[in-house]
């Protein structure tokens, strides 16, 4: 979301120091891919890589992108990744690597002045989704089907977007995937926070009211997760109060379809992810973690902008600062 992007930018930058070499950034874009290995990304350019569970981290320097805010990374092993850069006009790109980030080739360059891409989201490592917020009232969606080339789809039933709203860039998970041709996105910015829904890879969409709070450009839902087909999760809140609790979650069991919203006292979060047995939510105030998504418990008062699952459980997190950790399974 353009209007958001300088707030949610860093303030203050701390470096990390690895084996490898120091890493100043703040991240936002993390790739849990197993317990071992995990990609992030972030500012001043930055996608970095760990293979031993995150004892080192790797910076691998994107050529020509030492400016952007890359807030968006999807891996698949060790070797192939994408990273999305956000911004307006040309910042918005897309580039991959099939070599653990030893080279990069851009795939992509936006060229649409009111385009402003916030995510990327993979069913394999060959099809994917890119979002866009509105470009000419409607929210604008790239597509690739070889892992290589991406083209803008022209979805028969795309809802049309409320005055004002947007999707925030604010860890990666504002657009998911799921299965094989499902993918939802959510919104906010406007008086009423929204999920968008398509079952057939983008082709149509529908669209569906949150139970979120609303209303100011830095308030809406930023983040949805599933634990199966149906049952689902959205956090959200306004960031600029990160401590106020009220709507800022809500759950499906109907697969998005209809949403009812969490009463238990959960601040302002920016990523959830489920983790095989559990929800787990980050946000600048700290982590929660909750088995049924209505009642939440407090883990710690941290700083954390995305959280990543593994299949197996192990939790990755990422944040202001250059802050990373693995919690394991």
């Amino acid at each position: 979301m353009r209007r958001i992007v300088r707030s949610l930018g860093v303030l203050a930058l701390a470096t990390l120091a690895t084996r490898a070499q120091a890493i100043d950034a703040d991240f936002r874009g993390l790739a849990a891919v197993s317990d071992t290995v995990a990609w992030v990304s972030g500012t001043k350019g930055t996608v970095a890589r760990t293979t031993d569970g995150g004892k080192t981290w790797k910076r691998l320097p994107v050529p020509g992108a030492e400016a952007l805010d890359f807030r968006d990374v999807e891996a698949f092993g060790e070797s192939t990744a994408y990273a999305l850069s956000i911004g307006p006009g040309e910042s918005s790109r897309i580039y991959k690597t099939v070599d653990g980030g030893t080279t990069w080739k851009m795939q992509f360059q936006n060229t649409e002045k009111d385009a402003f891409y916030d995510a990327i989201a993979f069913w394999d490592a060959t099809h994917g989704l890119a979002m866009s917020d509105p470009v000419d009232g409607r929210y604008r969606l790239l597509a690739t089907n070889d892992g290589t080339t991406w083209t803008v789809l022209k979805p028969e039933t795309m809802p049309a977007a409320l005055e004002g709203e947007g999707a925030f860039a604010a860890s990666g998970t504002c657009l998911i995937v799921r299965g094989e041709r499902d993918a939802w996105f959510v919104t906010g910015g406007a008086k009423q926070a929204r999920v968008f829904h398509t079952t057939d890879r983008g082709k149509n969409w529908t669209v569906a009211e949150l139970p979120i709070a609303g209303g100011v450009p830095s308030a809406g839902a930023f983040s949805i997760a599933f634990r199966d087909a149906k049952h689902g999760l959205v956090v959200g809140g306004d960031y600029k109060t990160p401590n106020a609790t009220g709507a800022t979650a809500a759950i499906t069991r109907d697969s998005g379809k209809t949403w009812t919203a969490v009463k238990d006292a959960l601040p302002f979060r920016s990523c959830v992810v489920w983790a095989k047995d559990r929800w787990v939510a980050v946000g600048t105030s700290g982590r929660h973690s909750s088995v049924d998504g209505m009642t939440w418990k407090e883990l710690d008062g941290g700083k954390w902008n995305a959280a990543g699952a593994t299949k197996d459980g192990a939790v990755w997190l990422a944040g202001p600062k250059g802050q990373l950790k693995m919690l394991g399974k």
